[in-house]
């Protein structure tokens, strides 16, 4: 295996990066095969990974003159956390194969943007070190267990490491298929532990001779006979409020609101069903069902500043990064994820200024055609 990293100190083309294209190129570069096939690749096809941008480019915006712009505010909260930027950091497994410190780097970055970071169960640093590094802001993923009391207690290390909500992903009973992952069979490779789940022994179970073992692990472990009739038994679990997150359409967001839940609109990154339909494109059904009844929630495609305000324009509250952010921890570490946030901040706050807007507030669907 290749070393994929430099320390942060090594990394100077950070500072010449002037979007998140080139930081993608520059985290590229620094990631073996096993490493770059698993971040980068998409279900069957990846014909919905490539539409989670296509779509966003098909979107016009209407923008308004003569407006005094000349203070722009991009602040909001999130289930009451105030946010620098409506840009968080969407969960994500195994960030330690982008860069040595893993989760704890992208957390620490989280917090000096004043942002959020949502922990994947599957990541390779205990939730209590992430917690910690995260300072207050944190959010937790889970995927729901066959062994149920495996889940209630990373429920309650989320909980008692500071985590803000808990993201419950509904969107993948299995992993889909990701082709580049089969044929080369991805593992973790034997130094990187999955602490929240097992003890490395435990993970042995990956290991077949076939396939993708992520895959292979993964259809013993999660739950499938998970209803909407379950989420009783999820509240009762956690004081946190509940998002769901894998929400596609007006019917599910509505039972989810009934539900109590708030809804995430995500396809997994393009990695679950292919040609299932776009983020961007999902969001008008599900926000008109809700009637602002809970916060929406949107992942998939976000690589510029003007897509975070077509998403918000749309409904949306904010903007989660799932690739983007490691390629920025592949580039250059902490320093790497803060700056993918810095720069789409940026684009971001230049974006509202040339649509006439001053604050996220004055954001509507009237802006985009």
């Amino acid at each position: 295996m290749t070393t994929p990293n430099l320390p942060d100190a090594e990394t100077p083309d950070l500072a010449g990066a002037v979007n998140l294209a080139d930081l993608e190129a520059l985290g590229r570069s620094r990631l073996d095969r096993n490493a770059l096939e698993y971040y980068a690749s998409g279900a069957n096809d990846e014909l919905t990974l490539r539409e989670n941008r296509a779509a966003f480019a098909r979107l016009k915006l209407r923008p308004r003159v003569l407006v005094d712009v000349s203070q722009v505010d991009t602040s909001t909260e999130v289930l009451g956390l105030p946010l620098r930027s409506p840009i968080g950091i969407a969960p994500s497994a195994f960030h330690g194969l982008a860069h040595p410190d893993a989760e704890v780097a992208t957390a620490r970055a989280a917090a000096s943007r004043q942002s959020v970071m949502t922990l994947s169960t599957f990541s390779n640093t205990p939730i209590e070190t992430v917690g910690e590094a995260a300072a207050g802001r944190l959010w937790f993923q889970l995927y729901l267990c066959t062994d149920r009391e495996l889940s209630r207690g990373v429920i309650q290390r989320a909980e008692a490491s500071g985590a803000r909500a808990l993201v419950f992903t509904v969107d993948a009973p299995f992993l889909g298929r990701r082709e580049a992952n089969e044929r080369h069979r991805f593992a973790l490779p034997p130094h990187l532990q999955v602490p929240n789940l097992g003890t490395r022994e435990q993970l042995a179970r990956m290991e077949t001779d076939s396939g993708s073992q992520l895959a292979n692990y993964f259809a013993t472990l999660v739950d499938k006979t998970f209803t909407w009739g379950d989420l009783e038994w999820l509240h009762a679990q956690t004081r946190l409020p509940v998002v769901l997150k894998g929400i596609l359409t007006a019917e599910d967001a509505r039972l989810a609101a009934e539900h109590g839940c708030h809804i995430w609109v995500s396809n997994h990154g393009g990695r679950q069903l292919d040609t299932a339909v776009s983020s961007i494109e999902a969001l008008p059904e599900i926000v008109d069902a809700v009637r602002g009844k809970v916060e929406v929630y949107l992942d998939g495609g976000v690589t510029r500043g003007t897509d975070v305000v077509k998403a918000l324009a749309l409904g949306a509250r904010a903007v989660f990064l799932g690739r983007p952010a490691l390629w920025g921890l592949a580039a250059g570490g902490e320093a790497g994820v803060r700056r993918t946030l810095e720069l789409l901040e940026d684009e971001f706050r230049l974006a509202l200024a040339l649509c006439g807007k001053s604050q996220v507030g004055q954001l509507g669907p009237e802006l985009v055609r």
